[in-house]
């Protein structure tokens, strides 16, 4: 199964996530190591959200990343929403 988890970001957010993205990196690593994590990466023109592929048979995993994710836990992240994604053509992974 697959999930898109979508942020919206708040404003100035390239200057004000500097501290942290070190930190979002290195948490996102685990969840790429485990094949958890698919994709990710902010929107552009203009950055002002991001979107992250997942796939695992349950949401409460992407629930959880969100709850530890160092940008939400800093207040860079003003709204998320998490969706169903049901992949009918491509690689899957």
């Amino acid at each position: 199964m697959y999930f898109l988890l979508f942020y919206d970001y708040v404003e100035n957010i390239i200057e004000r996530r500097a501290p942290h993205r070190q930190a979002h990196f290195d948490f996102i690593q685990g969840y790429v190591e485990r094949g958890e994590l698919l994709l990710g990466g902010a929107l552009d023109a203009p950055v002002d959200g991001a979107v992250l592929a997942f796939k695992t048979d349950d949401q409460a995993l992407v629930e959880q990343f969100v709850q530890l994710d160092p940008y939400v836990n800093n207040g860079l992240v003003s709204k998320w929403s998490i969706r169903r994604w049901t992949v009918v053509v491509g690689c899957a992974m």
